[in-house]
């Protein structure tokens, strides 16, 4: 159940990456109504995933 969890947040993190990334480099969802908060975004996503990928590889199988 734990590698399960790890890989949804893995695939939430790399979601919430995209959607921002084009925010701020197209502004399709959002309309680049503010690029900090983009920039915010993006840095917490990539932390989220990094994190996610590290606990999938200590959680026993």
């Amino acid at each position: 159940m734990g590698k399960v969890l790890c890989i949804i947040s893995m695939v939430i993190s790399a979601l919430l990456l995209l959607v921002f990334l084009l925010d701020a480099a197209a502004g399709i969802p959002f309309g680049r109504s503010s690029i900090v908060f983009d920039i915010i975004f993006i840095v917490v996503a990539a932390a989220l995933g990094v994190l996610s990928f590290f606990s999938y590889r200590q959680v026993r199988p």
